[in-house]
């Protein structure tokens, strides 16, 4: 008699455990949900400092939410570090101002933080010209 109550219970267990197993990833452990679908985010501001673990605040309608981010320490301040874009190559050096630059265009606006579209940024041309090889060691 025991045995037939253990396997009902085993057969109870794995039925719970297969349904959940089925369902949608999104469907798993659903912590606070919303209507909402067309969230405006803030840009990612890091706790301390200016990079490293922060968060954002996001709204929609009369709904707010906020969210952990990351600021890279080596990201752009004037493009920020939510923005992704795609770069061409470096054009010539200008040599009234020392510097190079070279355009990107949006490739990635996740959050819809109202990145610009194009940018330019710049970098000091090379005093010394790099040389192909290895040096050889004495």
């Amino acid at each position: 008699m025991q045995l037939h109550g253990f396997f009902v219970l085993l057969l109870v267990v794995l039925m719970a455990v297969t349904l959940e197993a089925g369902k949608p990833k999104k469907e798993k452990g659903k912590k606070g949900t919303s209507a909402c679908e067309n969230w405006t985010w803030q840009r990612c501001l890091p706790t301390t400092g200016d990079c490293g673990i922060g968060s954002r605040s996001g709204t929609c309608k009369e709904e707010t939410k906020k969210m952990k981010c990351n600021v890279p320490c080596n990201w752009k301040k004037e493009f920020g570090a939510d923005c992704k874009y795609k770069f061409g190559g470096w054009d010539k050096c200008d040599q009234t101002t020392g510097l190079k630059s070279r355009s990107g265009t949006l490739k990635k606006d996740p959050y819809n933080v109202q990145c610009l579209k194009t940018i330019s940024v710049t970098k000091p041309c090379n005093t010394k010209e790099k040389t192909k090889g290895k040096k050889s060691r004495h």
